[in-house]
Order: structure tokens, then sequence, then C-alpha cells
């Protein structure tokens, strides 16, 4: 229990110290929004980047846990599809229950590996993220084209959005260095290094800005849907999937986390982009953070 605590409690003060900032207007109203773009655009980036360029990186592993990762991304969509046959949810509605269900929330996953594996499990996780961005744009927009045929849906606007994303093209730069095995000058690596250590608490502090409570008194059958989907389900297939594809250990663990992370905060905006349910997307994110303290308090003790 020591060990739980130690890993997760950390994690919840700093997002809750995000929230009470916010609420407090400390530093002040518009610094959190500045601060989340720093930290989208700057620092994360360089965390991927200083960890995948230094890492030691098993080809053999991590192909079966981005395989996991991913096959339980598109299972998770397939019930939603087939069970939105059966509830018949409105299509606005659906597209937000399918971003909570899918998306995943980095900030969060990237702490919480790294509370519990360091930086051999950075690797890993940034693996899964190169590969899992795209992929859950690729079916999110696919939603929002299908469901709401009056989006505005542009296959060239989505390629810009993947190309211009910092967190893949920080991957594929890291990725690049390590495999090419290119002498980065010291001093650059370690002024990488050294942003990097600011990415995570700063993240953290951003997920807890964007929690917003006042969205829960809108309960829906919409927003229990997409939770248990995304923080039971979802968890329940990767652990089969990785069983299937003989993860253990490590990686066994990681596609477990991966499963069991809210949505992202920044699904509002591809909501609001696109014509989605933007309040029911707000009370997903906010539901699913508070809740997924919970059931990772469940499933940390049997990784």
């Amino acid at each position: 229990m020591n060990y739980v605590l130690g890993a997760l409690l950390p994690i919840c003060l700093i997002i809750f110290a995000g929230y009470a900032f916010k609420h407090a207007k400390f530093p002040s109203t518009d610094f959190w929004p500045k601060m989340d773009k720093f930290t989208y655009y700057v620092l994360m980036p360089s965390l991927l980047v200083y960890e995948l360029a230094v890492a030691k990186i098993d080809l053999t592993y991590t192909i079966s846990l981005v395989a996991t990762s991913l096959g339980g991304i598109f299972a998770i969509l397939v019930i939603l599809i087939l069970l939105n046959l059966i509830l018949h949810f409105e299509n606005r509605a659906f597209t937000s229950i399918v971003q909570g269900g899918i998306r995943f929330n980095t900030y969060v996953f990237l702490a919480l590996v790294n509370a519990v594996y360091g930086a051999e499990g950075l690797v890993l996780a940034a693996i899964v993220i190169a590969f899992a961005i795209p992929f859950i744009n690729v079916l999110c927009i696919s939603i929002f084209a299908i469901y709401l045929r009056e989006g505005k849906f542009s296959l060239m606007v989505f390629f810009k959005t993947i190309i211009k994303n910092p967190l893949i093209g920080a991957c594929a730069i890291g990725g690049l260095i390590n495999m090419t095995g290119v002498e980065v000058p010291l001093f650059i690596l370690k002024s990488v290094s050294i942003l990097s250590h600011a990415a995570l608490p700063m993240g953290l502090l951003s997920v807890g800005v964007g929690l917003e409570l006042k969205y829960l008194k809108e309960a829906k059958k919409e927003l229990v849907v997409s939770t248990v989907a995304k923080l039971v389900l979802f968890p329940m297939i990767a652990y089969g999937l990785s069983l299937l594809f003989g993860l253990s250990g490590m990686s066994l663990s990681i596609a477990i986390l991966f499963a069991s992370m809210p949505t992202a905060t920044s699904s509002h905006i591809l909501a609001r982009e696109l014509g989605g349910d933007v309040s029911l997307m707000a009370s997903i994110t906010t539901l699913e953070t508070l809740a997924c303290v919970g059931t990772l308090f469940l499933i940390v003790p049997l990784l």
C-alpha cells in the first residue's frame, strides 16, 4: 500500500493543486492557458526527445506493446458503435462518448509510468504515444465525419494536424537520433534534459486546471457509458490482449496503465471545432480524471 500511495498521491496532489490555483486565479487568469501551451509545445517534447534519444530500445517488446494498445483502442471503438445501435445516442453526444472511450491523457500517463518504472518505462510509454496519437486522431475524425456529416472534415487539414503535433514530432526526432546513432553535442543534450524535468509537474498542473466540476451536474447515461468503457472495459481488454501478444512484466503493466488513463483534456477542442457536444465532453473529461484515481488505486497494486 505504501508503494501505491507513493506512486499515486503525489500525482493526485499536483493535479488538485492545479485546480486550486485556477480557482484562486493564481498567478493570474491568463497564465495557465499560456503555460499549458508552453508545456505542450516545449516541455513535453523535450522530455520525449531526450528519453527516446538516450534509450536502449528492444523492438521485440515494443511491437507487441504497441499492437496491444492499438488493438484495445479499436476494440473499444467497435463496442461503442455496437452499443450505439442499441441505445441510439444523439449523434453529437456519441462523438463525445467515443472520444471519452478511446483518447488518453498523455500527462497523467507519462507521470504515472515515470513514478512506477522511471526512465526505462518512460521510453516504452513514449513509443506507445508515438503510434497511439495518430491512430486515435484517424478514428476520432472518422467518427465525426460519419456521424456529423455537416462537420468540417478535410483530409489535408487532418494530415497537417498530425504532422504539426509536437508530441509526434518529438518522438520522431528522438527515435531518429537513437536509431542513427547521431552524436548530439553534450550541452544540447543537457539543455533538453533540464527542460524535460519540468514537463511532468507542469503537465499535471495543467490537468488540474482543465477540470470543470460544474459540468458534472449534467450527468447523463452518455457520461456513464463513456466512463465505464474507458476505465473498466478498456483495462480488461488490454489485459486480455497483453496475454494474447505474450506481454509480461513492465510491458504488460504499461499496456494496462495506458488503457486505464482518463481521456485527454484537449478532447473538448476537437468537439468544439467539429461540432460535437462540448459540455458533455467536459463532463466526461472531468469525471474520468477524478474516477481514474480510484481505479488506479485498485489496478497499480496488481501490476
